[in-house]
């Protein structure tokens, strides 16, 4: 097979997996969730494996600690959840009405200087009102793609049913796979399976690791604070951070902007506030980042918000659960090219023997 050949099939079984994906995007949620956490969690059990215990005891122990550690959770921090967010529901207009009157209050000259004429006039009601819109638009694309087969409930119980099978025959499926690869390229795939490997785990175990440990700080820092829906805005804050800076900004500005309107003219509070996120950003950048994540991952952080913001947008929430791997891979295919590329005569000029 020559090379333009090799291009234009593999080019073809790209358009067609990613063209399958989007007409099964449907049905998708619980099996791509399934693989997600098989693959989170295939590391514990071969840890078990080699301490002597088999691959099935080792996966029905891991997948059941999972299930009922989560079941758990649930029952424990819906109610809590859902009480702060009909509450902050409930709250929202009277706290633009309070932030907007700060804004608009023309004693404060030095607010004026600082946000000037068109922001200190400008409709914050209606900003707000147009942000919204575009959340619950987001919001709305993303619950798209597992609405209309996929109830929660069965989400809730296909998905550790598909992390079962696949991590019972994880070893089984990648050996199955590498069968399929041609011989002659067997070599540079494994080079590159590996590569895709590190990347992959590197962000997604290391920065699920991060978000957990920031959601908790938050939630308990804030709530401990005694700013209103703290525990809301932190759990949320932290579960954001899977995406580079908007997690910590998003958590900044609306954590400050209800701790203005809860506790001004007083400053003290609100700068307990602000430092507990500064606090959570030192914590992230240099302590668990370096720690969990690490610098070889090789996924820049723009690179991350757009494959996560594009999937989402046409795949939904199976779109999310996909971004940062197919980014990964991507991301290695592309630079292995480049090397080739580089390498080549095409870049250097010399004519080929």
């Amino acid at each position: 097979m020559s090379f333009r050949q090799q291009v234009v099939f593999w080019v073809t079984t790209f358009a067609l997996i990613v063209f399958v994906l989007w007409l099964l995007r449907e049905v998708l949620l619980p099996f791509v969730a399934g693989m997600v956490l098989a693959y989170l969690l295939d590391p514990i059990v071969k840890r078990l494996q080699r301490v002597g215990v088999g691959r099935l005891p080792a996966t029905l122990l891991i997948v059941g600690l999972f299930v009922i550690t989560f079941v758990l959770l649930l029952i424990l921090i819906i109610p809590i959840l859902g009480g702060q967010f009909t509450a902050f529901i409930d709250n929202l207009p009277t706290t633009i009405a309070r932030l907007q009157g700060l804004v608009a209050d023309p004693s404060r000259t030095w607010l004026r200087r600082v946000l000037g004429d068109t922001v200190r006039d400008a409709d914050v009601g209606e900003l707000v009102k147009q942000s919204s819109a575009w959340i619950v638009t987001f919001v709305r694309s993303l619950w798209s793609g597992g609405q209309a087969l996929i109830s929660i409930l069965s989400l809730l119980i296909v998905t550790p049913v598909v992390a079962f099978y696949l991590l019972f025959d994880w070893d089984r499926m990648v050996a199955t796979v590498d069968s399929w690869v041609p011989k002659p390229h067997r070599e540079t795939v494994h080079a590159l399976a590996r590569e895709i490997d590190a990347a992959i785990a590197g962000f997604v175990r290391g920065q699920t690791a991060v978000c957990l440990i920031l959601g908790s700080f938050y939630a308990l820092a804030l709530s401990l604070s005694g700013l209103r829906f703290g525990f809301l805005i932190g759990l949320l804050s932290g579960l954001i951070t899977f995406i580079p800076y908007i997690g910590s900004m998003t958590g900044l500005v609306l954590a400050a902007g209800i701790a203005i309107a809860q506790y001004w003219p007083e400053w003290s509070p609100i700068l307990v506030i602000v430092g507990i996120f500064f606090a959570g950003q030192f914590l992230e950048g240099y302590v668990l980042s370096p720690k969990l994540v690490g610098e070889s991952v090789g996924l820049h952080p723009v690179w991350v918000m757009f494959a996560l913001f594009a999937f989402g947008y046409l795949f939904g929430f199976v779109g999310l659960l996909l971004a940062i791997p197919l980014a990964a891979a991507f991301g290695v295919l592309a630079r292995f090219a480049l090397r080739q590329y580089r390498a080549s005569s095409l870049y250097t000029g010399a004519e080929s023997a």
